[in-house]
């Protein structure tokens, strides 16, 4: 069976910037990290052969450059109007449940997205420096959820944040690549599972 050509998804108009990263990602998806190079970034994004290069010098220059567009694009998930002011009490809690919505676009319409974060995670174990960049845009989504469940009155929002990342990254995993990858959770299910586990933490809801 011919290989396919990786694209990214479709959207509104790119910067070539956007486009080398958006073909990472897509590459990530369907080949894993040993299909990532320059070249098949070119390739697969119809660039002349040398873009990549010219805009990713070394390859961690292009993994990192993948990182910061997947932080972009999975704080896209959440528009404005799901996503209150984390400061406003009873609109962060609605806040944490519009997660649910999140969770469900990560495993329905941006399936590609989080095969490919969980490719630049492993990448990280094994890269010090990769790790750094990595946690360093990861840790904004963390410090948002902690300002709502702060403001929503958790006795322990640190402890509890790390709960409810946790919870969210393992189903994650679980209905992405895991033994549940056939069966995605309805939205009503998602934020049924938000709802109990926020039950939990000093009566939460």
């Amino acid at each position: 069976m011919p290989e396919r050509t990786a694209r990214p998804a479709p959207s509104a108009k790119l910067s070539r910037a956007e486009l080398i990263a958006d073909t990472a990602i897509a590459l990530l998806a369907e080949r894993g990290m040993r299909g990532l190079t320059h070249r098949a970034v070119d390739e697969a994004a119809g660039l002349p052969q040398g873009s990549t290069s010219n805009h990713a010098r070394t390859r961690l220059a292009l993994l990192e450059a993948t990182v910061r567009r997947q932080a972009e694009r999975e704080a896209q998930s959440l528009m404005p109007a799901e996503a209150p002011d984390p400061a406003d009490g009873a609109a962060a809690l609605a806040g944490t449940l519009a997660l649910a919505l999140a969770l469900h676009r990560a495993l329905t319409e941006q399936r590609e997205l989080t095969v490919s974060r969980y490719e630049l995670a492993l990448e990280a174990t094994r890269r010090p420096e990769l790790r750094a960049f990595y946690d360093q845009q990861g840790a904004r989504f963390r410090t948002t959820i902690e300002a709502m469940l702060t403001a929503a009155g958790s006795p322990d929002p640190r402890r509890h944040t790390l709960s409810l990342v946790a919870w969210s990254e393992g189903l994650m995993f679980s209905c992405a690549a895991g033994s549940y990858h056939a069966e995605v959770p309805s939205l009503d299910e998602l934020r049924l599972g938000f709802g109990e586990l926020l039950g939990g933490m000093a009566g939460l809801r």
